[in-house]
């Protein structure tokens, strides 16, 4: 078989057609609201306890940190009111000693310590006063804390949340393992630590990045009503959207329901965790590639759908179906009979080191390279693969192999996206969308939405062929026919994926409008928007919404606007 054919045939494995996609929007209907009914499921559906998004107009200057790798980082966001912030940061990596300590209470001094220096280089003034004002006989305790500042924790590890600033540790991941620390509250951990130096912080929420994504993204890009889901399309996945406090019946069935959030605003932002979605694979495509990949993996059978989706495992599932056409006989990649059968009048080898044989070697960077490759004779893919992968002198045709697998391996990763993004959208009701009796979700007659593809435009969508040609990316739909602002459901996104892939939006929005539910209208009315460093910007929100509105905490101070805790204030 020819090389380009056997080539298409690998790709074919990968297609997710029309139907694939609408069987799969259902059954992640289905495991949304499973996941608001009780724990344990492929959804998990985590109440964060944040009841309400900013609207950009929000003020004052917030503290944040990152624990989630090898680095720690500490931020100061000002929030001008104007949906424009501005940050400092430091980042400093974290001792590797400490990443596996004996007691949780080494890592933890270090992070106080850390928090100090920041104070003390960023904010030195408000430091200082605290200093000088902090012994006073206002309290049994003899002193006062004065301008102290709200602090959002982005602790990326498996959380048991049970309150905005109440999460108690799992398990460790990434390389950490300190026994002591699991089963405790990591938010009192680090406050214990803040007070034994005296700081003006404290602790008001633990925070996971997906949540701060959709923070940052409503604070940026307010629009009317805010935005709706917030999610991570990178190295990993996942999402957090607004819900209906009504239908979390979990909080109120486990008596849940009296974990000090604030229930008046009707709704509550929830971590999905969707990188578990359909662990049982009921409706997600299985090739043999992504049963090795998962088979290769320290979770077998669990996140089935990050590991067919995020940038961690796209690489590895290419370099798997590279494989199968090296080690196929009759495919010829690769190799060359003699020069006259290279274009370029060479033969292509292999190093003996190429990260072909590595597995995990290939990084998502390649793919992205090699889709927006639209250089005559594919040199750009060519280039790429000597330097990347070793290969020495590929032919053109060679290239053509790689770049169908590549597009298809991406154009699946889009399209089951496209899964969740309908699902959330749907769900919420946005559009006009009504759960009926039947557990089907049907629109308003009224709701301005499309009615879907019809029948023709279906069987055109499922009869193009994949692209061997360079795919062009081409400016989202939704721009091309301007939608009022109050009719637009607003996503926002941060991850190389959404980034940096070339064309992934474009082929998100094509399944998009498969889908009957949305159609071509629905998805003009979906706004999908980058939102940058949830971990920081959208910690800090979150801070700051915690505090809102609320009345005087139990030293009996005020929460001001400015983002400290002010000495209450006396009637005149």
């Amino acid at each position: 078989m020819a090389l380009l054919d056997r080539a298409k045939q690998v790709a074919a494995e990968f297609e997710y057609t029309t139907e694939d996609v609408n069987r799969g929007v259902k059954e992640f209907l289905r495991e949304m609201d499973e996941g608001l009914e009780k724990d344990g499921t492929c959804l998990s559906q985590i109440p964060t306890y944040v009841t309400a998004v900013p609207n950009g107009t929000e003020k004052g200057v917030f503290l944040a940190i990152d624990l989630g790798g090898t680095n720690f980082r500490v931020c100061s966001v000002q929030l001008h009111g104007n949906s424009t912030f501005s940050l400092a940061q430091s980042k400093v990596p974290i001792p590797h000693d400490l990443m596996v300590a004996k007691t949780a209470k080494e890592l933890y001094v270090f992070l106080a310590k850390q928090i100090e220096t920041f104070l003390q280089t960023h904010h030195s003034e408000r430091f200082e006063a605290h200093i000088r004002r902090r012994r006073t006989m206002s309290t049994k305790e003899g002193y006062r804390d004065v301008n102290v500042f709200r602090l959002g924790f982005t602790f990326s590890f498996p959380v048991q949340q049970e309150g905005l600033n109440k999460g108690t540790l799992i398990r460790w991941t990434k390389g950490f393992h300190i026994e002591d620390a699991i089963g405790k509250d990591v938010c009192a951990l680090l406050q214990t630590e803040i007070d034994k130096l005296h700081l003006p912080v404290r602790v008001a929420a633990v925070v996971n990045d997906t949540v701060g994504t959709l923070m940052a993204r409503s604070y940026t890009s307010p629009g009317k009503k805010g935005a709706l889901l917030g999610c991570i399309l990178g190295t990993g996945t996942n999402g957090a959207y607004v819900e209906k406090l009504e239908k979390v019946t979990k909080l109120t069935s486990k008596g849940k329901d009296d974990a000090g959030y604030d229930a008046s605003t009707g709704e509550m932002v929830l971590n999905m965790e969707w990188g578990s979605f359909d662990n049982h694979l009921r409706v997600l495509p299985n090739t043999q590639y992504d049963i090795a990949v998962d088979k290769d993996t320290p979770n077998p059978g669990i996140h089935m759908f990050e590991k067919r989706v995020s940038g961690m495992f796209l690489g590895e599932i290419l370099r798997r179906t590279i494989l199968t056409l090296l080690e196929d006989g009759d495919s010829q990649l690769f190799k060359d009979s003699d020069s006259s059968t290279n274009d370029i009048r060479s033969t292509t080898t292999i190093a003996d080191d190429s990260a072909l044989y590595k597995p995990w070697g290939i990084d998502t960077s390649f793919l992205s390279v090699v889709q927006a490759d639209n250089s005559g004779g594919l040199k750009a893919t060519r280039a790429t693969l000597d330097k990347d992968l070793g290969v020495s002198a590929p032919s053109y045709e060679d290239a053509q192999a790689v770049k169908i697998l590549v597009h298809a391996i991406g154009k699946r990763s889009a399209r089951l996206i496209a899964v969740a993004f309908a699902g959330v959208v749907i769900h919420s009701g946005r559009l006009g969308h009504q759960k009926q009796e039947n557990g089907e979700y049907r629109q308003s007659k009224d709701s301005g939405s499309g009615s879907g593809l019809t029948e023709a435009a279906k069987s055109t969508a499922e009869k193009v062929e994949m692209a061997v040609l360079p795919l062009v990316d081409t400016a989202p739909s939704a721009m091309m026919n301007p939608v009022e602002e109050d009719e637009m459901v607003d996503i926002g996104a941060d991850g190389s994926l959404i980034e940096y892939y070339p064309g992934y939006e474009e082929l998100l929005r094509e399944a998009l409008r498969e889908i009957p539910e949305l159609g071509p209208e629905g998805e003009k009315r979906i706004s999908i928007g980058i939102a940058k460093d949830g971990s920081g910007v959208g910690a800090a929100l979150i801070a700051l919404m915690a505090g809102k509105g609320g009345p005087p905490n139990e030293e009996g101070f005020l929460i001001e606007g400015d983002g400290v805790v002010g000495e209450e204030k006396k009637s005149e």
